[in-house]
């Protein structure tokens, strides 16, 4: 190989399990094993003493200290009442979160000799501006430089195309974690990886079909002992249910039943569970999978989608049997199971890649053109350049590199996501009650820029509250209760004014789901710009003490 690019390691931060990859010098995405040689680390937490355990050690501890360990942290990303006190600290989720993050990366750097510093990290398709923040204010904690957050299934696809380039191509990705579920179509294009739309729900995974089975287990305790005492008030014997229902789950991927045994309180219990009771259990969660994937698919046909070409599986918990069938009963296509575990690492370990790449790119371009390259993206310089000066800045960089021109052009694929939600503010309709209208509707196409012009309510208005809110609704008005706050602003106006005063409003949504906001009235042309980071993210004093602390902890 020759000069080697910046490399950019892609990381699938997990509710259960978390994974690193990397593309290797034969523009192959690889997953790198952990220090105990596993595909994925568990994404726990113990707190030791002084010490920060992360993965397995972690996850078999839960059941001696249920209160020092957090699991399923991803959950409560960018909940600002989630708060974890151990030994008189106060940790946030995005701290913990980037305590499994540093675990990933310094096996990585072990097994590659080579310091993980740039990443790319994924998150649900389904997250909102609270949890997409919190997710690289955690990278940020843990010490690298965040190049972007992009959508779990957005990286399967671009790994999935990785492997079998395709040509006008639609696919489902059906991507059912430990904690989190997102259905996705995307348009697969030579040079173009388009989401066409999302749907789905960021507290649906693997972990609700665990506790069907503890409920059960519980249920069937009592039974055979005739003891009314909720079994679950005990930490220990929770944490013990909690671990025998996941791997009855696992077990009955493959098998059709498996013992499990339960002792509480002195009494010893076993129990045969069925994988046709199992089903039962959890049948009205997968009901809720395919009503979101009807719902997509629904959206998906208002773009002109009518059809799609493959379905695939992705997340762990998508290898239960009845997935697969089930899909197959209700849409008639049988599904692929694909790589369920490595693929978004691996999607993200390409991206990371293509954004390397693109900049070594843009920077040969800059110097055949004279342009400033501080001035505009890597992106930017591609898109607006001359189709020879590409060519010849792409060939220059395969002879650099070592990799082949067809590598280093798919690099420049386009990939195209949507909004998640729908985004707005408050305003007042005629009867003068509050609602909500959105100036940019979920499953659009990102980047947008979406404006609107209000007025205001009362002549000598001083200041105007601008009140931005998140929802889930696809309409242009929404009631105030469906919606959520992530942020305001306030314009100051000019003294003297008469009501109904237009004052312009524009939204700006990247490629990474941060929302700018910028408001102009019209009179003096008085401005004011604000880009979200909401309160409900660990900032301030709170996120300095977080990269302190950060500095001083050593993770094992």
């Amino acid at each position: 190989m020759g000069k080697k690019i910046k490399r950019i390691f892609g990381i699938d931060l997990g509710t259960t399990n978390s994974s690193i990859a990397y593309v290797d010098d034969y523009g192959k995405a690889v997953i790198i094993p952990n220090s105990e040689n596993q595909r994925v680390t568990p994404s726990v937490v113990f707190f030791d003493g002084g010490t920060i355990v992360v993965g397995d050690v972690a996850k078999e501890s839960a059941k001696l200290y249920p209160n020092e360990v957090v699991s399923f942290v991803k959950r409560a990303v960018g909940e600002p009442d989630f708060l974890f006190e151990y030994d008189s600290q106060i940790y946030h989720a995005e701290e913990i979160s980037s305590f499994v993050l540093r675990k990933v990366a310094q096996d990585a750097e072990q097994n590659l000799g080579e310091k993980v510093q740039d990443v790319v990290i994924t998150c649900p398709a389904y997250f909102g501006i609270n949890e997409r923040e919190a997710t690289r204010k955690a990278g940020e904690i843990a010490g690298f430089n965040v190049r972007q957050i992009i959508n779990e299934p957005t990286a399967a696809a671009i790994a999935y195309c990785a492997e079998d380039p395709l040509d006008k191509h639609t696919v489902l990705v059906y991507d059912l974690g430990g904690g989190t579920f997102d259905i996705t179509m995307i348009a697969i294009d030579s040079d173009t990886i388009e989401v066409v739309c999302t749907g789905g729900d960021h507290n649906l995974g693997g972990k609700d079909w665990d506790d069907r089975v503890v409920n059960y287990l519980v249920q069937e305790f009592q039974k055979q002992t005739g003891i009314d005492d909720d079994i679950l008030e005990d930490p220990d014997t929770c944490q013990d249910l909690q671990i025998s229902a996941e791997r009855a789950k696992k077990i009955l991927t493959q098998r059709k039943k498996t013992p499990i045994s339960i002792t509480h309180g002195g009494q010893r219990v076993k129990i045969e569970l069925q994988r046709d009771k199992f089903e039962e259990l959890t049948q009205d969660l997968l009901e809720r999978t395919v009503n979101f994937t009807k719902e997509m698919l629904s959206a998906g046909a208002k773009k002109g989608h009518t059809t799609f070409d493959d379905f695939i599986l992705v997340g762990g918990s998508s290898r239960m049997p009845q997935i697969a069938r089930r899909i197959q009963q209700e849409f008639g296509v049988e599904p692929k199971v694909y790589d369920p575990d490595g693929v978004v690492a691996k999607g993200a370990a390409i991206y990371g890649w293509k954004l390397a790449l693109n900049d070594g790119l843009a920077q040969k371009i800059s110097e055949k053109q004279g342009i400033n390259i501080a001035d505009q993206s890597a992106d930017e310089i591609i898109e607006l350049s001359p189709e020879m000066v590409i060519k010849d800045a792409a060939q220059e960089l395969a002879r650099e590199t070592g990799y082949t021109l067809p590598a280093v052009e798919r690099s420049m694929v386009k990939v195209k996501d949507v909004a998640s939600k729908s985004f707005g503010v408050v305003v007042r309709d005629q009867g003068d009650e509050e609602m909500v209208y959105n100036l940019i509707m979920r499953n659009t196409s990102v980047p947008v820029d979406a404006s609107k012009t209000f007025y205001t309510a009362v002549a000598n208005q001083e200041t105007v509250l601008i009140r931005i809110m998140e929802n889930e609704v696809s309409e242009k008005t929404v009631g105030l209760g469906y919606t959520m706050e992530i942020g305001t602003a306030v314009l100051k106006l000019p003294p003297g004014l008469p009501a109904d005063l237009p004052i312009e409003i524009t939204f700006r949504l990247d490629n990474e789901g941060r929302l700018k906001i910028t408001a102009v009235e019209s009179a003096e042309s008085r401005k004011v710009d604000v880009t979200i980071e909401t309160n409900s993210v660990i900032h301030g004093t709170a996120l300095e003490e977080a990269m302190a602390r950060s500095q001083s902890i050593v993770v094992y």
